[in-house]
């Protein structure tokens, strides 16, 4: 026997080599193997990555949000000074032209708010007068309902203040009166025909 065929165990003996088909077998087991661990290994890389991510992009949002929405409480005290201007411009006489004191107030007033107006929209600060819209639920809080002919059911036909938003969001809903359809008119009687008899009181139908 040659030493090409077999090889010597540690014990004297012999021991019969793997053939090339072995060799390539297992070759192929260990790649598929490899393969397999990069492939885990990969998964995990991508979730990994995905993970960190939505944990930037999270993070970001709520800088974003605690940074854009930190005044919020603010911008409401804002907003009730706003609507106290509002309310004393409201409370002058209506006749101004005998009064030209209360004609200079109301105009000075009016610039006031006017500037005051400018200065909260710049920041974000919007108030919209919601009067002839249709009720949102989301804008505007509905403090009475009433029958009118003039408003569409279901719109506003009052607003008692304004809907304020904040970039967007929502600081203050609108007091608001909402129409509603008016009660049908109930039918009147319908009055005798020329063709049906009137008795008189106490005449007795059956004789």
């Amino acid at each position: 026997m040659s030493n090409e065929d077999s090889t010597h165990s540690p014990d004297g003996g012999h021991d019969t080599a793997p053939g090339p088909d072995a060799l390539m077998s297992a070759a192929s087991a260990r790649i598929a193997e490899l393969e397999a661990e990069n492939k885990d290994l990969h998964d995990r890389w991508v979730r990994a990555e995905a993970e960190t991510q939505n944990v930037r992009a999270r993070g970001k949002r709520e800088t974003d949000d605690a940074r854009q929405y930190a005044v919020q409480k603010f911008a409401r005290d804002i907003v009730e000074v706003a609507e106290n201007l509002r309310r004393g411009l409201a409370s002058l006489p209506k006749e101004v032209e005998e009064n030209p004191v209360v004609a200079k107030l109301r105009e000075g007033f009016e610039g006031v708010e006017k500037n005051f107006l400018s200065i909260l929209e710049r920041n974000g600060i919007t108030g919209t007068d919601p009067t002839g819209a249709a009720f949102d639920a989301n804008l505007h809080q509905a403090m009475a309902e009433q029958p009118s002919t003039e408003h569409p059911p279901g719109s506003v036909m009052q607003a008692w203040s304004s809907a304020w938003t904040l970039n967007g969001r929502l600081l203050k809903p609108a007091m608001v009166v909402v129409a509603k359809a008016p009660p049908a008119a109930a039918p009147s009687p319908a009055a005798p025909s020329a063709d049906t008899p009137v008795h008189p009181a106490g005449f007795d139908r059956s004789a």
